[in-house]
């Protein structure tokens, strides 16, 4: 049985106070919310003094970052090593749409990530989505299109499995955005979002087996709130990594009580 995974994509926002008490408040709305995993990505500047905080008293917390460069050492200007993030973070988002939109990012350059991650022990949550909504069912076909392997998800899924270690299979978390939802205030349905989970768990036994497939947690990101999250907490979907709604404590936690409490029912 996969655990459901809350991750809180903090993305450019917070002053060190700002994240001090948003933790703060986190620590102590989300104690009792023991079905869900959750995990906080805050900007680099801000993860010493939260691990700092996650250590005083008891928390299921788990600290992650946004992003890392495939080296870890040498000349590269104001980017930050998986070896420095080792032993400070658990989990680190790769190939979000907003990394590849401003900063050029492709497929490869996401790869030599994941597998420098893979390095150091810490999980690669691995960002996939397309960028125009497509129909469940083709009107002609009456096939998914969704799940048709010649969309662009499943590519960029098989690259990465058939470059990284088949042994590091069952370290990854995939998290499928849809581009076109991302700040958009428009959720994918939980059926297009389950086709979508249930087509990459088939290209991952395809490539690997069904016990891994089985369990590789698939995460759902795209304007998730307390309103929605229960649509999205299903037999084919795993967690939700939340952007805006995980900036303020009382809709965040209630993400995590309605995952909590959908996963105990």
């Amino acid at each position: 049985m996969r655990k459901p995974l809350i991750i809180a994509n903090w993305k450019m926002n917070t002053n060190l106070s700002e994240a001090e008490i948003l933790v703060s408040y986190y620590k102590n709305a989300v104690r009792n919310f023991s079905h869900v995993d959750i995990v906080i990505c805050s900007p680099y500047t801000w993860l010493m003094h939260l691990k700092d905080n996650l250590s005083r008293g008891k928390t299921h917390i788990a600290l992650g970052a946004q992003n890392v460069f495939y080296e870890n050492s040498g000349a590269y200007t104001g980017e930050i090593s998986p070896r420095m993030l080792k032993g400070l973070v658990r989990y680190v988002i790769v190939g979000h749409s907003e990394r590849r939109k401003y900063f050029n990012e492709d497929i490869t350059d996401i790869v030599k990530k994941i597998n420098a991650l893979l390095d150091v022990n810490i999980r690669p949550v691995i960002c996939l989505g397309e960028s125009t909504k497509m129909p469940l069912k083709h009107p002609v076909w009456g096939r998914s299109v969704a799940v048709d392997g010649r969309n662009n998800i499943f590519k960029e899924l098989e690259y990465i499995l058939k470059n990284i270690r088949k042994k590091d299979y069952e370290d990854l978390i995939i998290a499928y955005e849809p581009v076109w939802a991302i700040g958009t205030g428009e959720a994918a349905t939980g059926a297009y979002a389950g086709a979508v989970a249930s087509g990459m768990r088939e290209k991952i036994t395809q490539l690997s087996n069904k016990k891994i497939a089985d369990s590789t947690r698939i995460l759902y990101g795209g304007s998730v709130d307390s309103k929605n999250i229960a649509e999205f907490v299903r037999p084919e979907i795993d967690g939700v990594l939340v952007g805006t709604s995980a900036l303020k404590v009382r809709e965040f936690s209630k993400i995590c009580e309605i995952a909590s409490e959908e996963k105990r029912a």
